[in-house]
């Protein structure tokens, strides 16, 4: 009987360094380049697991043989800066749609075309007229669209920039447009809308092996108060995920037979994804480096918190959500409840006052909400 117990002892201390091993090296991700060691970002992508069975480790041993703990607790404190990012820490405080003097208000939302294209083809009425209800009751001062569509040419009944610009007074606003529908119709990308003059507008195109599966980086210089802003925001490479590939994701979760050749196309699509994702953070960062002014930077990453994107990106920037927010924050609707893949990053000269994302079943994409003040 003692043998036994002593079995099971080893058997789940090495089980415990080697969760404390695995959690180390997806930590390390954050600071390795995906195009060169994309395994250590598919790792990074299990993040939470990792962390839920070494913090289920730390407690089971602090309570039978504490000595044995310091093994998750020192690999925790060792990737805390990932903790910190994956799970705002701060206390819960309800959202105040009022705006103090002062503040400057932006609003972030991957609106998925206004979601025109998915429920028209279901027979219903569309979420648009609900979703621009919602931005207009926000009273933001800036705001960033990420998978922005508007009709070319002709009179559109339901004219997107019009109706911003107009009906809801953001006179100024800078539109990428960087990607035309097959029929040319529509055109689509990411796009700021300010109620502050815009002086500058800077934009950066990805390389073309995106394939639409991003959109620009774009900035423009607001004039805040007799200040200067740079805002910036940028939808970054999907994996482009269709109906086939969430279905692998079901196979994978139910370890169908056929689950070999399921996480072969899952893996191809994501290595790809990650390379690409990882070059585009370069860009942004490089951009964001040698602007003159102070700067957000929003939008759709694509990427979790404790990858390289997100850490290359913010730099020494504070993640709005992790000042502000609590919890895990989960911006986009599918696959896992742990994907935080949208953010609002300033620069440290902001004092980041209140950030609230938002829960709504119009888009793939929950709305993100920050205000700021410029001292």
């Amino acid at each position: 009987m003692a043998s036994v117990r002593q079995f099971t002892k080893r058997f789940l201390v090495a089980a415990n360094i080697f969760i404390a091993l695995i959690f180390l090296l997806s930590c390390a991700n954050a600071f390795l380049h995906p195009g060169r060691w994309w395994i250590f970002s598919l790792l990074g992508l299990l993040f939470p697991l990792w962390l839920l069975l070494l913090f289920g480790f730390f407690i089971f041993w602090f309570f039978f043989y504490w000595r044995i703990s310091l093994i998750s607790f020192f690999a925790m404190i060792i990737g805390w800066s990932n903790i910190h990012a994956f799970f705002a820490f701060n206390i819960p405080k309800k959202y105040s749609v009022e705006k103090p003097d002062g503040n400057l208000r932006l609003l972030t939302w991957n609106i998925h075309y206004w979601d025109d294209f998915i429920t028209k083809k279901a027979g219903a009425s569309g979420h648009r007229s609900k979703m621009m209800q919602f931005v207009q009751e926000q009273n933001a001062d800036i705001l960033c669209f990420q998978e922005f569509n508007q009709m070319l040419g002709g009179k559109d009944p339901e004219n997107n920039i019009l109706d911003i610009r107009d009906q809801m007074h953001y006179p100024y606003y800078f539109f990428s447009g960087d990607h035309k529908s097959r029929n040319g119709k529509y055109e689509s990308g990411v796009i700021i809308f300010s109620r502050y003059p815009i002086i500058d507008t800077i934009r950066t195109k990805y390389s073309s092996d995106a394939n639409r599966g991003s959109e620009s980086l774009i900035g423009a210089d607001i004039n805040f108060n007799g200040k200067i802003l740079r805002i910036c925001t940028t939808h970054l490479q999907s994996v482009l995920f269709r109906s086939k590939d969430f279905r692998n994701v079901e196979i994978i979760r139910n370890v169908d037979d056929s689950i070999l050749e399921a996480s072969k196309s899952i893996i191809k699509k994501l290595r790809r994804a990650f390379s690409l994702r990882g070059n585009q953070a370069d860009i942004v960062r490089q951009e964001l480096d040698k602007s003159p002014y102070p700067v957000i930077i929003c939008g759709d990453f694509n990427d979790v918190p404790n990858s390289y994107t997100y850490f290359h990106i913010r730099g020494s920037r504070q993640d709005a959500y992790s000042e502000k927010g609590f919890g895990i924050g989960r911006t986009y609707v599918n696959l896992s409840p742990t994907l935080r893949i949208d953010y609002i990053m300033a620069d440290k000269k902001f004092r980041v006052t209140q950030c609230h994302k938002f829960v709504l079943p119009y888009s793939d994409h929950h709305p993100i909400i920050a205000d700021f003040q410029l001292p």
